[in-house]
């Protein structure tokens, strides 16, 4: 017997005539409803995250941004964090943590975008150069010296609209 089969059958007076809604089951079907509801909305909201992480599909095809190789280069002894600008179209820098001494890394980075790496040394001082190349060609060099000592070098990359920058 169903569920609702069982309630009116539940809810008949001995005449056999159906007795008057009660409070207490109106309530077990607003709660069944409330549970077959939260169920559904649980079961819509699994299936938009497995679609979103199992589709092949980019979201939003985003286009190819020109880019130009950059070579980031520090020489010295010892250790350095370097902080790097990279092909990241959002700006985020890439930064290697007690980088051993001399480091070379060369990048692709979008036209518009500054080029820039930055070097901090230790507590243990000593002395780093940083130096930037754009396609190839050498742009800017600066020396860190002491303890935590800093220096940054950066160049300048074309606007990728033609005729702009």
């Amino acid at each position: 017997m169903t569920s609702s089969a069982q309630e009116a059958a539940e809810s008949r007076t001995e005449s056999g005539e159906p007795e008057a809604d009660t409070f207490g089951a109106r309530r077990r079907r607003a709660v069944r409803a409330g549970v077959l509801a939260a169920a559904l909305a649980l079961a819509l909201c699994a299936g938009f995250v497995l679609y979103g992480v199992l589709s092949d599909e980019d979201p939003k095809p985003r286009p190819k941004v020109p880019t130009a190789a950059v070579t980031y280069e520090v020489t010295g002894e010892g250790r350095a964090d370097i902080s790097y600008q990279g092909a990241s179209e959002n700006g985020t820098a890439t930064t290697v943590s007690r980088a051993e001494l001399p480091w070379r890394k060369t990048v692709r980075v979008p036209l518009g975008r500054t080029p820039v790496v930055g070097i901090t040394l230790g507590d243990g001082g000593g002395r780093a150069t940083c130096a930037v190349a754009i396609r190839g060609r050498h742009v800017q060099s600066a020396t860190a010296t002491g303890a935590f000592g800093r220096a940054s070098c950066s160049g300048t990359l074309p606007s990728p609209q033609p005729g702009v920058g």
